[in-house]
C-alpha cells in the first residue's frame, strides 16, 4: 500500500459548513465605509470612470445614506463635486461653513444621526489648482496650508461631522487638527489620518469626481504623497500620526499596498483602515462588464483581503453591492 499523510488539509474543504467553520477571517457590512460623492445641482450625475457611481445632489443625499444604513453599512465618507466658478488658488469654499459638504453632513445627521460621517480634510477639491494644499511659487507649503486645515475641520465637526480625515499628507497636521478640534470643543471627534497616502496613478477616477483633474492639468502631488517604491517610511508616517492623537490611520491606495497595510496593522496594532481606490474600483468594474472577470466574486475577494492583511475597515466604492451581497440568501 503506498503509503499518504495522516494530515490531509482537504479534510477541511470538503462540505461548505466545514470550510466556514474554519475560516479565519469574514466580511461584513460594519467593516464598509461607503464614499459618496455630492453634487451641487439637482440632477444625479453619472461618473464615466466609475461605472455604477453617481453624483448625488444634496437633496438626494439622506435618502441615500438611510438606505445605505439599512444595508448595514455604518460610515459614509463625503467629497464633494465643488463648482468650478467657486474655486479659488487659496481655496476659500473650503472654509465656507455652507459648503456642500457641510450642508450635506448636517441633512445625514438630521435625518439618520446613528450614521457615522466621515470628512475628508483637503484643499483639492476647492483649489483651482487642483492641489491640497496651499501653493507659493510653485510650491505646496506645509506650515500655511496645515492652518487652513484645521479651521476646515473645526466646521465640519460644527457641521456634525463624527470623523475627521485628512488626507492631505502635509507633516504634522494631525497634532495641529486634534489640538484646534479639542479648543473648540470637539474633544469627541475622531481623526483617521491618511497616514500612508501614496502619489499613485489609480487615483484618476477620482479626481475626475471631485473635478480636480482639470484643476491639476497633468501636474502631480509626489512632493507631499508618498514614493510608491517606500514601506519603511510609511511606518514613520503612522508612528507620527499616532504619537499626533490619530484615532484611526489609513493606508492608500489598498491592494497594491496590502504589504504596507500587514507591516502598519503588526507593527503598531491600532485600528487601521485601508482605501480601495477608483481605480481598483474601476478596473474591476470595466473587467466584469465585459465578462472577462466574475464581478461579485472579485469584489467578495478583493475585500476579503483587505480583511486578511489586517485592515479593521475598507472605503470601497463597492460597499453597497457588497452588503447587499453578504445579505442574501445562503
Amino acid at each position: 500500500m503506498p503509503q499518504y499523510p495522516q494530515s490531509r488539509l482537504r479534510r477541511l474543504r470538503r462540505w461548505p459548513w466545514l470550510r466556514d467553520l474554519v475560516q479565519e477571517h469574514a466580511l461584513s457590512p460594519s467593516d464598509l465605509i461607503w464614499p459618496v460623492f455630492i453634487a451641487a445641482g439637482s440632477q444625479r450625475e453619472p461618473i464615466a470612470s466609475l461605472p455604477g457611481v453617481e453624483r448625488i445632489p444634496l437633496e438626494q443625499i439622506a435618502t441615500e445614506v438611510t438606505l445605505a444604513a439599512d444595508l448595514g453599512i455604518p460610515v459614509v465618507a463625503l467629497f464633494p463635486a465643488t463648482p468650478t466658478e467657486l474655486k479659488s488658488p487659496e481655496a476659500g469654499e473650503a472654509l465656507n461653513p455652507d459648503n456642500l459638504i457641510n450642508r450635506a453632513t448636517a441633512l445625514i445627521k438630521a435625518a439618520c444621526p446613528h450614521v457615522g460621517v466621515l470628512c475628508d480634510v483637503a484643499l483639492d477639491p476647492y483649489s483651482s489648482h487642483g492641489h491640497d494644499g496651499l501653493l507659493h511659487d510653485g510650491y505646496v507649503v506645509n506650515d500655511a496650508t496645515v492652518e487652513v486645515l484645521c479651521r476646515q475641520a473645526v466646521l465640519q465637526a460644527q457641521a456634525g461631522c463624527d470623523i475627521i480625515a485628512p488626507s492631505d499628507m502635509m507633516d504634522g497636521r494631525v497634532g495641529r487638527i486634534r489640538t484646534a478640534l479639542d479648543h473648540a470643543g470637539y474633544q469627541q471627534v475622531s481623526i483617521m489620518a491618511y497616514s500612508a497616502k501614496y502619489a499613485s496613478a489609480f487615483y484618476g477616477p477620482f479626481r475626475q469626481a471631485v473635478g480636480s483633474a482639470t484643476n491639476l492639468a497633468g501636474g502631480d502631488k509626489k512632493t507631499y504623497q508618498m514614493n510608491p517604491a517606500n514601506i519603511e517610511e510609511a511606518l514613520r508616517e503612522a508612528e507620527q500620526d499616532i504619537r499626533e492623537g490619530a484615532d484611526m490611520i489609513m493606508v492608500k491606495p489598498g491592494m497594491p499596498y496590502l504589504d504596507v497595510l500587514s507591516r502598519i496593522k503588526q507593527q503598531f496594532h491600532f485600528p487601521t483602515f485601508a482605501y480601495q481606490v477608483s481605480g481598483e474600483y474601476a478596473m474591476l468594474s470595466a473587467a466584469a462588464a465585459n465578462g472577462w472577470l466574475d464581478g461579485p466574486a472579485v469584489m467578495m475577494e478583493s475585500l476579503l483581503a483587505f480583511k486578511r492583511a489586517g485592515a479593521d475597515g475598507i472605503l470601497t466604492y463597492f460597499a453597497r453591492d457588497a452588503a447587499r451581497w453578504l445579505q442574501r440568501p445562503k
